[in-house]
C-alpha cells in the first residue's frame, strides 16, 4: 500500500508501507513488570472549546470513547494511569472533569489495575499563599478519589512549587497528605521538560539534592509508598535512583526514550513502568513482557526497541506538547472518529511532525489497520491543503 507524503518542505514523495504489524497478546496477571499506560481522553468535538480552560470551563469529553479506550487497555492486561498528563491533566482537563473520568473509570472497570491522578489543579498557584493552602487543595482531591475508591498517584503541585521555601516544605506536605491515604500510593517526580512549572521541585533545582528529599519522605512513610514515578528523561538518574529505594518501593520509570533498557533492568534492579508511551504502544507491551518472563531479554528488546524512534519523535521537544502524537496515533488506529482534542491541542504540532509519526508506527508496526490509517492521513493531507 502506497501514500503520497510532503517532507518539511513540502515536497511530495511515494512512501510505501511495510505491512508489518507486531504481535499482540494481553499481559499476563502473573506478569514480571508491572505495567501503567497513562491513557489518553477523547474530546467531544462537537462541543470543544479551545478557550474554555482558560475561562475556567468544563471539559467536553466524547465519554462513550474515552471510556471505551480504557476498556481496550484494561483487555489488552494493562494498569491504567487514569487523570495524568496525558490525559492533559491541567492543560485543558479540569479537576471536576478529572474526577468525573476518574468514577466512571472506577464504575466502568471496578477490577482493572488502575491508580489515579491527585493534585492540586483546582487552586490556582497565583492565588496560593502558603503550604496549608496547597496542603488542603491536595486533602480535597484524595478524599473525593477515595470516596469512590481509587488508588492515588500523588501528582507534581505547581502551587507547592511556587509557595515552597525549602526542602523542609515538601517533606510536611506529602508527610501529611500520605498519612491520609488509604492504600500505598505513587508519587510522581515530573521533570520541567513536561512542566516548566516544575522547574526546582523537591526543594532544589540540583538533581541529588531533590532526590535525598524525596528519599527522605520515602522512607519515613515507606509503608505508604507503592512506588515512585520518574519522569526526567534522563536513564542515569533514574538507576541511580533506584538502587537507593527500598526493596518494597517500585520504581515506575516514566523515561518515554529509554524504556526498554530500564524495564529489562540490569544485574542490580529494574524498572516497572507508568508510561504515556504505552498508550499508543498497548497492543505489543504483553508480548514483549512475556519474553522478560522466560529470561528472554533479547526477545524482549527485538519488540520494544523498534517503538524507541516513535516515542522519541512523539516526546520530543517542546515534550509538554506529546499528547498531540498519542491523540494522533489513536485516531489513525481507529480508537476515535477524529483529530480534536481539549483546548484545541491538536494544533501543537506540525504536519511534518506528524507525516513522521505516521511512517515510524507503520516502521514499528503499530499501525492496526493500514487501510484506515492511509484514509484518514490523505483526510489530515487535505485539511493542509495536500491535494
Amino acid at each position: 500500500m502506497k501514500i503520497s507524503l510532503p517532507d518539511d518542505q513540502g515536497r511530495r514523495f511515494d512512501y510505501t508501507l511495510t505491512g508489518s504489524q507486531c504481535p499482540v497478546r494481553p499481559l499476563g496477571a502473573d506478569a514480571v513488570r508491572t505495567v501503567f499506560a497513562a491513557a489518553h481522553v477523547v474530546a467531544d468535538p462537537y462541543s470543544s472549546d479551545p478557550c474554555s480552560f482558560d475561562s475556567g470551563g468544563r471539559a467536553a469529553i466524547d465519554w462513550d470513547a474515552t471510556l471505551a479506550f480504557r476498556r481496550y487497555l484494561a483487555d489488552l492486561g494493562l494498569g491504567i494511569a487514569e487523570a495524568m498528563d496525558t490525559a492533559q491533566r491541567g492543560m485543558g482537563l479540569d479537576w471536576p472533569s478529572s474526577l468525573e473520568l476518574i468514577t466512571r473509570t472506577r464504575a466502568e472497570l471496578p477490577d482493572a489495575h488502575v491508580f489515579n491522578g491527585c493534585g492540586t489543579d483546582h487552586v490556582l498557584p497565583s492565588e496560593t499563599d502558603c503550604i496549608d493552602d496547597v496542603l488542603r487543595a491536595y486533602m480535597e482531591q484524595l478524599e473525593a478519589i477515595q470516596a469512590v475508591g481509587g488508588r492515588l498517584i500523588l501528582m507534581a503541585s505547581r502551587a507547592l512549587a511556587r509557595v515552597a521555601a525549602s526542602p523542609l516544605d515538601y517533606l510536611a506536605v506529602y508527610l501529611r497528605v500520605l498519612d491520609a491515604a488509604d492504600e500505598p500510593v505513587i508519587l510522581h517526580w515530573l521533570g520541567p521538560m513536561f512542566d516548566p512549572a516544575l522547574a526546582g521541585y523537591w526543594g532544589s533545582d540540583d538533581f541529588t539534592q531533590a532526590m535525598e528529599t524525596v528519599l527522605a519522605i520515602i522512607h519515613e512513610r515507606e509503608s505508604k509508598i507503592d512506588g515512585i514515578k520518574l519522569s526526567l528523561l534522563d536513564k542515569n538518574r533514574e538507576i541511580l535512583f533506584r538502587r537507593r529505594l527500598p526493596r518494597s518501593v517500585k520504581m515506575y520509570t516514566g523515561d518515554d526514550f529509554d524504556y526498554p533498557e530500564l524495564i529489562a533492568g540490569d544485574a542490580q534492579g529494574f524498572s516497572h513502568a507508568l508510561l504515556g508511551i504505552f498508550d499508543p504502544l498497548a497492543p505489543v507491551v504483553g508480548a514483549a513482557v512475556d519474553h522478560l518472563g522466560t529470561g528472554d531479554v533479547r526477545g524482549f528488546r527485538a519488540l520494544l526497541d523498534p517503538t524507541v524512534p516513535l516515542a522519541r519523535l512523539v516526546f520530543q521537544a517542546p515534550t509538554r506538547h506529546y499528547k498531540t502524537g498519542v491523540v494522533f496515533l489513536a485516531w489513525l488506529n481507529g480508537h476515535q472518529d477524529h483529530f480534536i482534542m481539549l483546548g484545541g491541542a491538536q494544533s501543537m504540532r506540525s504536519l511534518s511532525h506528524l507525516v513522521a509519526c505516521f511512517r515510524l508506527a507503520d516502521t514499528a508496526g503499530l499501525l492496526v489497520d493500514p487501510e484506515c490509517a492511509v484514509t484518514r492521513m490523505h483526510h489530515l493531507l487535505g485539511l493542509h491543503g495536500v491535494a
